[in-house]
């Protein structure tokens, strides 16, 4: 496996996990239990999105894709 992303926190890490198995990639997040050790360990940089090799670069055009999307607007505005 290969880290492809470093999410900013655990929400986004599942959000981009369910995203990337929606479209039939297997993901691991790695670091997740690490939180607990902060003051021991870095605050930044904890979190890792993992897929294997074969799926790294579809994985990683989906993130950018869905990172980069505009929110839709409401149609009461």
């Amino acid at each position: 496996m290969i880290k492809i992303y470093s999410p900013d926190n655990p929400m986004e890490a599942q959000c981009l996990k369910d995203m990337l198995e929606s479209h039939s990639i297997g993901c691991h997040v790695g670091g997740s239990y690490l939180a607990g050790a902060i003051g021991e360990l870095p605050a930044a940089g904890l979190l890792g999105l993992y897929v294997e090799d074969l799926d790294a670069v579809l994985a990683r055009n989906l993130i950018e894709d869905y990172l980069s999307a505009a929110p839709v607007p409401d149609s009461a505005e």
